[in-house]
């Protein structure tokens, strides 16, 4: 199976990986590990903390491209389930993931993808687009997020926790992500 791209537009680390496995495996490694050394980065918040994940899975959705971006999202998350601590905090495992961050890790892979699929059809190279297609990224973590913790706390208390309190920093990581995706992919 080949994974090269037949698009022009497709996303910059897409074009340079091209079909070479060992490249494309590095970037996946490294993607996996941007996006755990973001958890590091965390503001303590009830009952899910606040990291520059989304803002990391924004920058590989948007840099990777669909296909590119979806492998490093699994590999994370396998990682993860697998026991190192890459989850906020250097938390791991099955049961971490089956708390109430579960979906806004699966929301990390849907983003991810989302957002590589517009940057494979160009969104990157339109300054609108690409910002749309950040925000939409950046609410496709919420979506699943809050709907598994609603299951946990109900709708009104996982709104009020699990979504309320992240928009501004929503704002702020959707607009550095937005700044930083358009100094490293000089296509426009």
């Amino acid at each position: 199976m080949s994974y090269t791209t037949s698009t022009p537009h497709a996303a910059p680390l897409a074009r340079l990986v091209g079909s070479s496995a060992l490249r494309r495996a590095g970037v996946v490694l490294l993607g996996s590990w941007l996006i755990a050394a973001s958890a590091w980065i965390e503001v303590p918040m009830y009952p899910v903390p606040m990291t520059m994940q989304t803002y990391a899975v924004l920058l590989v959705g948007a840099l990777c491209g669909w296909r590119l971006a979806s492998e490093t999202l699994v590999a994370y998350l396998a990682q993860g389930l697998a026991g190192l601590p890459l989850f906020a905090g250097g938390n791991a495992g099955l049961l971490y993931a089956m708390g109430p961050t579960g979906g806004y890790l699966l929301g990390f892979l849907l983003a991810a993808a989302f957002i590589g699929w517009l940057a494979d059809q160009g969104w990157n190279r339109h300054y609108g687009k690409l910002a749309v297609s950040l925000v939409v990224g950046h609410l496709l973590v919420f979506v699943p997020g809050v709907a598994w913790l609603a299951q946990l706390i109900g709708f009104e208390k996982a709104i009020a926790a699990g979504f309320v309190p992240f928009i501004l920093g929503t704002v702020l990581k959707s607009a550095l992500a937005y700044a930083s995706v358009v100094a490293l992919d000089r296509r426009r």
